[in-house]
């Protein structure tokens, strides 16, 4: 298997490819299902993610991005079905909103052990015609286990979290996890983001699988980015150009 992925189970019908090598620290998700899987999110498109998922599973896999950002939808040129919120279609088929000049600064922004296959100069973002178009309150039924998709604008305008209510699982994207929230660039909204976090506490939610960082994240760190948008917001602060702010296990960047 490539050394580039980690992958570790988190039950017998989901799994998480990482990849810990890099600074972003991505996670992608595989869901088992009966007669096919889904696949949330592709990573940097540094590794062949295809290879390390046909070691885990023969069935065809239907992959879904929670946004189109490069360190998402990097290895979506691995596979034929792809599915995106409708907001961000035109970023997948058209233009991506960031030159791909600062998407490489990012790439190797801090040292990295990249696979001797990896030449950076090569590097391109995916762009290609989704095969499915999603909606806030979808349902991907794969017999076994259905998923909810939830609308959460805010990190960017197609944002999307997936719930599997059976398991009380959240697939929280970029919305929710322990680092720096970043509501700063001027496709992100901070008063959206304020309100997908709103939305989602509400959720009977049990285990939270960010797409970046440590994986061991407690569901009170929800109610805890609730409180601190909203503090933000009822002090004025909650706007473009105010800088970070310092919570215990994350920061707002706005």
């Amino acid at each position: 298997m490539d050394s580039w992925f980690t992958v570790e189970k988190i039950d017998n019908e989901t799994y998480v490819i990482s990849e810990y090598k890099h600074w972003e620290e991505t996670h992608c998700y595989l869901l088992i299902g009966i007669d096919k899987c889904l696949l949330i999110d592709t990573g940097l498109g540094v590794g062949n993610l295809l290879e390390v998922i046909n070691r885990l599973t023969d069935l065809p896999v239907e992959v879904v991005v929670t946004h189109v950002h490069w360190d998402h939808i990097g290895g979506l040129k691995y596979f034929k079905n792809i599915a995106v919120h409708d907001a961000e279609k035109e970023w997948l088929t058209n233009e991506f909103p960031i030159p791909i000049q600062l998407v490489i600064k990012n790439l190797i922004r801090e040292p990295c052990d990249f696979p001797t296959y990896f030449n950076k100069d090569n590097y391109e973002i995916f762009k290609g015609q989704p095969t499915a178009i999603l909606q806030d309150n979808d349902i991907i039924d794969l017999e076994n286990r259905k998923i909810e998709i939830i609308h959460t604008p805010g990190h960017s305008p197609g944002h999307i979290c997936l719930y599997e209510p059976d398991k009380k699982y959240l697939y929280s994207g970029d919305l929710i996890y322990m680092g720096k929230l970043d509501a700063f660039y001027p496709t992100t909204n901070p008063y959206e983001f304020m309100k997908s976090i709103d939305k989602i506490r509400r959720l009977a939610i049990e285990r939270i699988f960010p797409a970046h960082y440590s994986l061991s994240i407690n569901v009170e760190i929800i109610e805890n980015i609730d409180k601190a948008f909203k503090d933000l917001f009822y002090s004025g602060k909650l706007a473009h150009g105010n800088g970070i702010f310092y919570f215990e296990n994350f920061s707002i960047h706005i």
